[in-house]
């Protein structure tokens, strides 16, 4: 059984559908939002690049950070095979240090929740309050706790691409509500055009949420950053 990030070509595929709608948004939050021209873009957390390319190829100046060696070889190998442009860094989110600042910043599909303290989730908003020049955004995007009784959804994906079939299952098996920690099981099944089957399972943990742990969060760095909005995931900026 493999990791599902020595695969970041199963990572990009499974949320490829997901990348033009979070293009689009993006676009429209710059112009609602931001009180300065937006050029230079940095994605913390960025994975296998999917939207540090799309941006690029929209033409911005965009920086992408992660932790794997695996996931930012396949950035580099993306932007080269589409003769785009791209800073790419291994680095870690709770210590941000450029050069220059950044217009505009995201961090979506619960990449946040993977800082799994306190200290750790305000020493990454400080850091990229610190990363970010005046007037600039940063669209943040996860799943929250509801404030109310629920049941965990398991979710199920299947899709094709370039011959090969990717079945999904992402689940939930383990919540510690006390301590603010579930377990996220991610289960994938690659059937390549060769007939190759490829498996994986990865598990790690996340950071729970509810909306008021959220806001109490923010509270925190309210000196450096001010909650301007918040959306769902339908991705309508009205």
């Amino acid at each position: 059984m493999s990791n599902w990030y020595d695969y970041p070509q199963y990572f990009d595929m499974l949320f490829r559908d997901e990348t033009p709608v979070e293009v689009a948004f993006f676009e429209q939050a710059f112009k609602r939002y931001a009180k300065r021209k937006v050029r230079r873009l940095l994605e913390p957390g960025c994975g296998s690049g999917r939207l540090v390319v799309a941006m690029a190829a929209k033409g911005y100046q965009v920086t992408g950070l992660d932790l794997s060696d695996a996931m930012l070889d396949y950035m580099r190998r993306k932007l080269r095979r589409r003769k785009l442009k791209a800073t790419c860094v291994k680095g870690d989110m709770t210590h941000l240090a450029f050069d220059k600042p950044f217009d505009a910043a995201f961090c979506t599909y619960n990449t946040f929740r993977h800082l799994l303290t306190e200290k750790d989730a305000v020493a990454h908003l400080r850091s990229m309050a610190d990363s970010l020049s005046p007037g600039g955004i940063y669209i943040l995007g996860m799943h929250l706790v509801p404030e109310e009784e629920y049941e965990a959804v398991v979710e199920r994906f299947k899709m094709r691409q370039a011959g090969t079939t990717l079945t999904t299952t992402i689940s939930v098996p383990e919540t510690d509500e006390k301590k603010r920690l579930e377990t996220l099981r991610v289960k994938l099944k690659a059937v390549r055009a060769s007939g190759e089957t490829i498996r994986i399972q990865s598990e790690f943990p996340l950071r729970l949420y509810t909306p008021t742990q959220l806001k109490r969060l923010f509270k925190k760095v309210k000196d450096q950053f001010e909650l301007v909005e918040s959306f769902d995931f339908a991705y309508d900026v009205d």
